[in-house]
């Protein structure tokens, strides 16, 4: 196996999931409920519910709007996910 199909494996192996509790934290701390918190990233309330349950996992794309909307930087990153593996 080349070096670049095992690092194709491994990302395939590397998934990034939300870490609820902490987003719930900081949705209240904003006073933002989770719909609306939803409608910021550009999701629907069905998908958010989806990405909070750990039942979908959120784009890299999907990862930058959640930062942005939350006031994150890429330093905030463990704060709102988790890498499983």
């Amino acid at each position: 196996m080349s070096f670049a199909s095992h690092l194709q494996e491994r990302r395939k192996e590397m998934i990034v999931a939300i870490r609820r509790s902490q987003i719930i934290k900081m949705l209240a701390k904003k006073n933002m409920s989770q719909n609306w918190f939803a409608y910021k990233v550009g999701v629907s309330s069905g998908y958010m519910s989806q990405l909070m349950l750990g039942s979908r996992n959120p784009s890299p794309k999907l990862r930058e709007k959640i930062l942005t909307t939350l006031k994150l930087d890429e330093n905030g990153f463990n704060d709102v996910f988790q890498l499983k593996g």
